[in-house]
């Protein structure tokens, strides 16, 4: 079957000021790259169709929403904060990206697919349940889990962060669901400066100092991740693929490189095979150097759909 590549126009209208890092030129070099790679040939094209309040309210507050709705500029723009800053089209945007794995699901789930890339900004990771955060509105991935669950019925959803930073929104989200298990990598201290102690059985997220290269992170997949995995036998994999633990990209200090994001891709490959019929939903998350964040995404999609 084929990968589904998802995107939505109104994803590149989000932008935060000229100076910002998270730019709609994120996506332009993602889809550069893969047509010059050959591969988005290759892929099936969908456009996503933008969340409905009640999918989102099943991860963030009626009172979030509220807000961002009453700050959200008619010319301009509002900080969130110094680093998260809405402008007109902010919220058309968040609900598109949001409403990206949405669309996959009920792609995959109706066996047209087995596979999804989400081509979406804003991203969602950091997003928490009351607050925007670290560039993110929407928490798109917990969206989506929360959808697999509530809308289609599914018992068991892993989701996978490979992004620099830590995944804290995503955590919050589902500390305590035994239904979702949540396995990351993330360089500490950094943005957010967040690390959970003891976040329960389900959570098997690992800080790694800073200059860490793939032979760490190759190590921490095979000894804590795989085999947590594979007791949970996930129905559904969900990705979020942030590409700033490049050694190329100054958003962080560790020294991945395309090979260790097909490497990892590939193992999550197995264990879909092995226990969720191949299904995995990839959102694109953080990676702000814009030629290693193409190669990688290309390394990515082309272990994801086996090309």
């Amino acid at each position: 079957m084929e990968t589904l590549y998802i995107t939505h126009p109104a994803c590149r209208l989000h932008e935060m000021g000229a100076w910002h890092p998270e730019s709609s030129l994120r996506l332009d070099a993602v889809a550069d790259q893969l047509v010059a790679s050959g591969l988005m040939d290759f892929l099936s094209h969908r456009t996503a169709r933008p969340a409905e309040p009640e999918d989102v309210l099943r991860v963030h507050t009626p009172e979030y929403l509220a807000f961002l709705r009453q700050h959200a500029p008619a010319h301009g723009y509002f900080p969130v904060d110094p680093d998260t800053i809405m402008n007109p089209d902010t919220l058309q945007a968040a609900w598109a990206a949001a409403g990206a794995g949405l669309t996959a699901l009920d792609e995959i789930l109706a066996g047209h697919a087995q596979t999804a890339f989400c081509a979406i900004r804003p991203p969602g990771h950091h997003a928490r349940p009351g607050q925007a955060l670290g560039f993110c509105f929407f928490n798109n991935i917990a969206v989506a889990a929360r959808y697999a669950l509530d809308h289609h019925g599914l018992s068991r959803i892993a989701i996978v962060d490979f992004d620099v930073h830590h995944g804290n929104g995503t955590e919050e989200a589902f500390l305590g669901e035994d239904r979702v298990m949540m396995c990351s990598f993330y360089q500490y201290p950094l943005f957010p400066d967040t690390r959970q102690e003891h976040p329960g059985p389900h959570m098997v997220n690992v800080p790694v100092d800073a200059y860490a290269g793939g032979d760490v992170i190759r190590a921490i997949v095979s000894d804590r991740w795989l085999p947590a995995l594979r007791d949970f036998r996930p129905e559904l994999i969900l990705v979020s693929a942030g590409f700033d633990a490049h050694r190329e990209d100054d958003m962080g200090s560790l020294k991945l490189v395309e090979a260790d994001y097909a490497w990892i891709t590939e193992r999550l490959v197995e264990v879909a095979a092995e226990s969720a019929q191949g299904r995995i939903v990839s959102f694109l998350e953080g990676g702000y150097n814009l030629s290693a964040l193409g190669r990688s995404a290309v390394a990515h999609v082309r272990a994801l759909g086996g090309y």
